[in-house]
């Protein structure tokens, strides 16, 4: 048999791959290169009861539902995980994450560390991976190179990196922790952990 058809007839278990971090750590721009270079990955689209802002577009950056009908995934277990943030539904769906899983290929997930403890109870075999900072004085200044916060908002989310950072190094929930000071080397790392699990 060749290896085209073994693999075709074997098709393993993709991966879910979660993302998680404080504000300014550098997620997105790792979830950027990784969706880049895994081949045929995919990002998981989540659910809002928030509107739009600026030039988001729906079904590609989320998906903007009603709160009737969130309450309707809640009640129907269609969302693999979900929380409340500033008055506003965030979910993630579980059936695309699934059928992609299932069909061997990567899925790339981006969450804060509420839903990334909500799917380390759900999907235990999910690839959970925690960013931190260089220090916190690179934090500070990622945040304050952005310019579009005010003072407060950052003094808040360096406030609220303290517990993030201090819940993934004790909740049992994140099993990689990296330290995303150069993002070629970050990426790279990520990169051979979900090849491992893969592999596994």
């Amino acid at each position: 048999m060749s290896s085209n058809s073994r693999a075709m007839s074997e098709t393993k278990r993709g991966v879910l791959v979660v993302i998680s971090g404080p504000s300014g750590a550098g997620k997105t721009s790792i979830c950027d290169e990784l969706l880049k270079r895994i081949p045929d990955s995919q990002w998981s689209v989540s659910v809002t009861t928030r509107k739009p802002r600026g030039r988001e577009v729906d079904g590609q950056h989320y998906r903007f539902i009603s709160q009737e009908e969130f309450q309707r995934m809640v009640e129907h277990d269609e969302l693999l995980e979900h929380a409340v943030y500033l008055g506003k539904w965030y979910g993630t769906p579980w059936a695309p994450i699934e059928e992609t899983v299932a069909a061997g290929r990567v899925v790339i997930l981006e969450i804060d560390v509420q839903g990334g403890a909500q799917i380390a109870v759900r999907m235990p075999e999910s690839v959970r991976v925690f960013v931190l900072p260089p220090t916190m004085e690179t934090l500070k200044a990622r945040l304050e190179g952005r310019q579009t916060e005010t003072e407060t908002l950052q003094q808040k989310r360096l406030a609220e990196a303290d517990g993030e950072i201090a819940f993934a190094r004790t909740s049992g929930h994140y099993p990689y922790i990296i330290t995303n000071d150069i993002l070629e080397d970050s990426v790279a790392r990520v990169m051979e952990i979900v090849e491992r699990e893969m592999h596994k």
